[in-house]
């Protein structure tokens, strides 16, 4: 094995950095997994604050059921992008807002890429996943005992114990960080 090249960031199979084909890819590789684990746990850290927020807000009556706002409760539209949930005035000016709040980098680092764009709307699914989850984990009013479908009208569809979208969206940011991290 070369000397000074970490187990861990060498080329698979290969003895040496010599003969491997490209010695920086491991080193690419370690990178990305470093950057894309720091951005699930920042989303991961930012989606229980968010949740403990609409905890307050929302208290025991959840997707904005008694908060004075505007609700649209069939479209086709809800059916493909919210899984049959209504709209309400709260969640579009909240899903506007956070998507905002994770572009914002974007502008103070002024510099943008696609790349870049596929970390932050996978952050983005991720947060919102976990949002949801743990505001059901940590509501006094529902806990992990009321989170199937028959305790989350709002929820339609179930699969595996958990909402579709759930995972659905799960595999879409699962795409984005692979396109993010390829070569």
């Amino acid at each position: 094995m070369a000397a000074g090249c970490p187990a861990q960031l060498r080329c698979p199979g290969v003895d040496s950095v010599e003969s491997c084909a490209d010695p920086h890819m491991a080193l690419a590789t370690a990178s990305q997994l470093v950057i894309t684990s720091s951005l699930l746990a920042g989303s991961a850290v930012l989606a229980f604050f968010f949740a403990m927020v609409e905890i307050q807000i929302e208290g025991s009556d959840g997707w904005a059921t008694k908060l004075p706002t505007w609700r649209i409760e069939k479209h086709w539209l809800l059916d493909v992008f919210f899984g049959g949930r209504a709209l309400t005035g709260y969640h579009a000016w909240m899903l506007s807002f956070m998507a905002l709040f994770f572009h914002f980098p974007i502008l103070v680092a002024w510099s943008w890429s696609w790349r870049i764009e596929e970390r932050l709307l996978g952050c983005m699914i991720v947060f919102w996943i976990l949002e949801d989850l743990l505001w059901f984990v940590f509501n006094p009013a529902w806990g992990w005992r009321r989170f199937n479908p028959v305790g989350v009208p709002w929820h339609k569809r179930w699969f595996l114990g958990f909402p579709q979208d759930y995972w659905l969206f799960g595999a879409i940011a699962v795409a984005l960080f692979c396109a993010a991290c390829r070569a």
